[in-house]
């Protein structure tokens, strides 16, 4: 008695299965879910799905809290009238195409002339010793792209700030206190000033003492 042979399909079946799935998933992940994600981000967090844009007074858009600035005159140096950011190695600075640290480990002497050059600079621009630094101030992080520094590298600049701007000195210390930042769900983390909004509140103090 001969066994029976097992029925075959046609040879293209696997290829119209396989085109099918295909096209459902493309329609599934590559239409319908970015498309469900959006709508749901621009109701529910629609400052945040538009890259967290900073507006100034009149409206501008000025930046994003997400990503830092530089603070500096068109040769890079620091402008003593505003609080300056942290430094950055994403690319010429604050890249977000070209996100980076700089890779260098601490005994890095490329590094340690960097660091070295930005506590000279800081001491000159400040008037404060190097042991008055604090490490944010003269290192970038991990990403190049931090918008917020340290309460201490903040408190630093005050001085400076409030003679280039002839403000009295205590108003700029307590700009900065109200916009000190804590710590991410109470414990993750370190407090931070976000630069950008210090800035801008900054301005409008000026304007308001002028």
């Amino acid at each position: 008695m001969n066994a029976s042979r097992p029925r075959t399909g046609p040879l293209s079946r696997p290829y119209w299965v396989a085109l099918k799935a295909m096209l459902v998933f493309t329609v599934v992940l590559g239409i319908a879910y970015p498309l469900a994600i959006t709508v749901v981000g621009q109701v529910a967090l629609p400052a945040q799905a538009n890259g967290s844009l900073v507006h100034s007074a009149d409206g501008t858009v000025v930046g994003s809290s997400l990503i830092g600035q530089s603070f500096t005159d068109a040769d890079g140096n620091a402008l003593p009238e505003w609080f300056q950011s942290r430094p950055s190695a994403a690319g010429d600075g604050y890249d977000a195409a070209a996100s980076s640290g700089s890779n260098w480990g601490p005994e890095n002497p490329d590094l340690i002339q960097a660091i070295g050059d930005r506590q000279t600079a800081i001491e000159k621009l400040d008037g404060v010793s190097r042991s008055e630094i604090p490490a944010d101030a003269v290192t970038a992080s991990a990403s190049g792209l931090d918008p917020q520094i340290s309460p201490a590298y903040a408190r630093l600049q005050v001085a400076r700030v409030a003679a280039a701007r002839d403000l009295p000195e205590a108003e700029v210390s307590a700009l900065v206190d109200s916009l000190v930042q804590g710590r991410d769900l109470g414990y993750l983390g370190e407090p931070t000033v976000n630069v950008l909004n210090l800035n801008l509140e900054l301005a409008k103090l000026d304007s308001t003492v002028r």
